[in-house]
């Protein structure tokens, strides 16, 4: 007898039950996220993207669910494990990459740098408030002219008395304009040290980068220090060198590895309910063998993707995680979801490209997750050198 038809979003829990997989915290973490995102954020997520609005009056949302700095202990986090973390991102972004972008932004760069190298003053000033959403941070390390390379960067702090003078100039700085706190990376004749900068300090000017095709439900911006001055007690004064930012950057690639997993699930589920729903030549289409290797090809990415985003957060809480594993994480899981955007894009012909359905959306905002913390190109490399030995970009 022939199979009942299903939903797109139950044909994928049919094969191999991924959420089931996941430990009981990090399932009931999954639901909150769900909720939030469905309940929250889609309502306008197409006229947001269209409109090219942030929808500030979310966040408390975020807050209140308490999906900002999940991960993190004390201070008002939830103290979360890195299965849910990672459960969380992946349900936020199947919504929209830019809304997981913010809460990558607030909770693995901003907040993880003032918790894992702040002193307990900055941690009291600023933790709690990020974490309830009722401030908002941001993470300032890419530079105009090359964000691959933050060891060349050119933004300078230099001794002035008892105070810091900074100058330079960031890029592509997500929330910069709405932040209240930023976290900035600069040289000084010490080496990369960071800097919390209220965002109403003299000399600092964000300027929202213009005629984004992708995230433009989310803010990225210009950055500019004009000599501006702090105090000592602005200095993190546990980061010194670039592990400091790096340690943020592994903690967003986490987070990436899942969010991703999240749009590739949504542009699958839409693709198998068009299989089933679209008549061609007198049939669905889900009935022609090319749509159903399609979508077979779709799924087994998916799953591996997934699969592995799992194994990720399982060795993160037990303490075995490597760096490179991140790098294997976020190469394979965003190049994977395009590729799956694009296959059901093709599905849905050309209605795919139309606000109707959410494929296209995803696969521009996919491009954009593709180039920051780390292109392609980039985690290749760093899987290059693992493989070798040998560095083939220092």
């Amino acid at each position: 007898m022939p199979h009942a038809p299903r939903s797109g979003a139950q044909a994928l829990a049919g094969v191999f039950c991924i959420d089931d997989h996941l430990p009981d915290d990090a399932r009931e973490w999954q639901r909150v996220a769900r909720s939030v995102a469905r309940d929250v954020l889609a309502p306008t997520i197409e006229d947001d993207f269209e409109a090219q609005r942030f929808r500030a009056e979310h966040i408390p949302a975020l807050g209140e669910a308490g999906l900002l700095g999940m991960h993190l202990h004390g201070y008002g986090c939830a103290g979360a494990s890195a299965v849910a973390y990672g459960a969380a991102c992946l349900e936020v972004e199947a919504v929209d990459s830019g809304w997981r972008t913010f809460v990558s932004v607030q909770g693995s760069l901003a907040m993880t740098a003032i918790a894992t190298f702040g002193s307990e003053e900055q941690k009291q000033r600023w933790l709690p408030g990020l974490a309830a959403g009722r401030a908002v941070g941001c993470f300032a390390l890419t530079e105009p002219a090359g964000g691959s390379d933050p060891a060349a960067m050119t933004t300078f702090a230099r001794r002035d008395g008892a105070d810091w003078v900074l100058r330079g100039r960031k890029r592509w700085i997500g929330l910069a304009s709405v932040a209240d706190v930023a976290v900035v990376w600069a040289q000084t004749d010490d080496g990369v040290r960071g800097f919390l900068v209220p965002t109403d300090s003299p000399g600092f000017t964000a300027r929202v980068i213009p005629g984004k095709r992708a995230m433009r439900t989310s803010i990225q911006c210009d950055v500019e220090f004009d000599d501006v001055r702090l105090p000592d007690d602005a200095r993190l004064p546990e980061a010194r060198g670039l592990r400091g930012p790096f340690t943020c950057l592994n903690e967003a690639r986490f987070g990436i590895a899942w969010g991703a997993m999240g749009a590739a699930r949504t542009c699958l589920e839409v693709a198998v309910d068009r299989a089933r729903t679209r008549h061609v030549f007198g049939a669905p289409i889900g009935a022609r063998q090319l749509i159903q290797a399609q979508l077979a090809d779709m799924l087994l990415e998916y799953e591996k993707g997934a699969l592995l985003a799992l194994h990720l957060g399982l060795s993160k809480d037990a303490g075995t995680l490597a760096p490179a594993q991140l790098s294997v994480a976020k190469l394979n899981n965003v190049r994977e979801a395009i590729r799956i955007a694009g296959a059901a894009r093709g599905i849905l012909a050309g209605d795919g490209i139309t606000d109707e359905f959410p494929v296209m959306r995803h696969l521009a905002n996919l491009e954009a997750v593709r180039t920051y913390e780390g292109t392609d190109e980039i985690h290749a490399l760093i899987l290059g050198r693992e493989l070798t030995g040998v560095a083939a970009f220092e």
